[in-house]
């Protein structure tokens, strides 16, 4: 794009469209999603999304925006999106090489040896939830820690559906309260909050959410007691394991690298792929293999012949190649939700929606839902973090309620939300890394599903609403007061439309 073309975009703003043709792109995209569920046995959502990407470009054009500017806008949204597609192929690298190495085996094999059926499904959310918190990724945790729990759970006669939401379930509550993770370093930035008083305030919703679930995956837990059966079962997986596998403690050191590095606060990129290499070296020193067969791991996956069915299907993954699918679906989301960004689509919606609002559960209910429909359109949770945050600033700012309230709301609606969503960014990695359909465990990962609930009924009661301090008030009155962008944090409540898309930009190329 020339110079001239760039000034011309800055000159000339695109023209916010009625709702009716704000709509007409997203209804158009569900309605193929859901001609295919009803239509066809595989739910595969690339294609509707990219005839929706095509739908949006022709209605677009037709109101006379040029093809360009549609373009720039899809490849933007796109490009603020890579750092999801290069965790997606370090954690594809992970998979392989812990599997290769006898890592994540030897997780399965303990597991197995430890966990008893009635205490499992706690356990693993219990486990995921402090191993997400600690190295602040959703995905790193269920790619590596999740994977051996679907392992253990399937020696142990758990369904796929129930370990799924119990590893779901922890593994984003961990992500949504650790410090460490980017979206939740993201939601305060764009709301204009403190980042540990946001953590603080999503206790609120967090912890009673996982408490009902732990109680009840407690309860779930009683129904799967030991069986003769069960017990041949685990033997038979434990014999198979030993048969391919050299076990050791010593190959738990690549998922103590992790840790380490993500306590010790490295960025997450090098830090998963520090774990894929570690993982190599375990496979080489440990298990014998050479160093090709462990590059191979890391592009195509490891295929196990154990002998063990159960077995050779849970560890016949991983690699570069496995992540595919996934990519390609993150890929066409963020395009699709870029394209409706430029076109203004989701603002023209979101702008109905806040001019309907009179009080303070309307207002959250709106910020919450607002934020779940984006994630819904475009699968990107930093999307549906950053819009619905920027635009319900100045309607919470109008009631005097305090922007924590939002912060929290767009998390609910955020990264809660986006495992669940079969084309969401989490949900498509999810299912690609544990191999259990997004739909078959969304509806036992229940604290991802009742923490916004539970949200709904506080701003429906008032309690553990905070109203704006006066300190947040004068914050808010000085509208001079400096934007300082530090490490992706914005530390102003008083925040401009373009200086903040610059730090939202800054952040997530961080």
């Amino acid at each position: 794009m020339s110079e001239q073309e760039e000034n011309s975009v800055r000159e000339s703003e695109i023209p916010l469209p009625s709702v009716t043709t704000a709509l007409l792109p997203i209804a158009f995209t569900m309605g193929l999603m859901v001609f295919q569920i009803l239509a066809f046995d595989d739910f595969v959502p690339h294609v509707p999304l990219a005839l929706g990407i095509a739908f949006t470009g022709l209605l677009g054009w037709y109101h006379g925006i040029r093809w360009w500017r549609m373009e720039n806008g899809l490849y933007h949204v796109v490009h603020i999106g890579l750092q999801s597609v290069a965790i997606l192929i370090t954690v594809g690298m992970i998979i392989g090489t812990w599997i290769l190495s006898g890592t994540v085996p030897l997780l399965i094999y303990y597991g197995l040896l430890l966990i008893t059926p009635e205490l499992f499904l706690l356990a693993a959310m219990i486990l995921t939830a402090v191993v997400s918190m600690a190295v602040g990724t959703s995905w790193g945790t269920v790619g590596t820690v999740g994977l051996a729990l679907v392992g253990v759970g399937e020696g142990l006669g758990i369904p796929l559906a129930l370990t799924g939401g119990a590893i779901v379930s922890g593994a984003f509550f961990g992500d949504k309260m650790s410090p460490l993770s980017d979206t939740t370093n993201l939601a305060p930035a764009v709301t204009g909050t403190n980042l540990f008083s946001h953590i603080r305030n999503m206790m609120a919703t967090s912890v009673p959410a996982l408490i009902v679930a732990g109680a009840a995956y407690w309860v779930i837990g009683f129904g799967y007691a030991g069986t003769d059966l069960e017990t041949g079962r685990i033997e038979t997986i434990l014999e198979g394991l030993e048969a391919q596998f050299t076990l050791h403690p010593v190959l738990l050191l690549p998922a103590v690298l992790v840790m380490a590095l993500a306590l010790m606060r490295f960025p997450v990129l090098p830090t998963l792929f520090s774990g894929a290499v570690a993982g190599a070296v375990m496979a080489v020193l440990v298990q014998g293999t050479d160093v090709a067969a462990a590059v191979m791991a890391m592009q195509d996956g490891f295929v196990s012949e154990t002998g063990v069915e159960s077995v050779d299907d849970l560890l016949s993954t991983g690699g570069i190649q496995s992540m595919m699918w996934t990519i390609s679906l993150v890929l066409i989301a963020l395009a699709f939700g870029g394209i409706l960004e430029q076109t203004r689509s989701v603002e023209a919606v979101l702008n109905a929606i806040i001019q309907r609002i009179r009080g303070r559960f309307s207002l959250f209910a709106a910020s919450t839902g607002s934020s779940a429909g984006t994630n819904l359109i475009s699968g990107d949770p930093y999307l549906s973090i950053a819009l619905p945050g920027r635009m319900f600033a100045p309607v919470y700012r109008g009631q005097g309620q305090s922007t924590l309230n939002l912060s929290r709301s767009v998390e609910e609606g955020g990264t809660m939300i986006n495992p669940l969503i079969p084309w969401g960014a989490g949900g498509a990695f999810t299912a690609g890394a544990l191999g259990i359909p997004t739909l078959v465990y969304a509806p036992f990962a229940i604290v991802c599903w009742l923490s916004p609930i539970i949200g709904l009924f506080f701003a429906a009661t008032g309690w553990f609403m905070p109203r704006a301090s006066e300190e947040e008030q004068r914050r808010w009155q000085d509208n001079h007061e400096s934007i300082m962008v530090q490490g992706g944090v914005v530390n102003s409540a008083d925040l401009d439309p373009e200086e903040l898309e610059r730090a939202f930009d800054r952040y997530r190329r961080r």
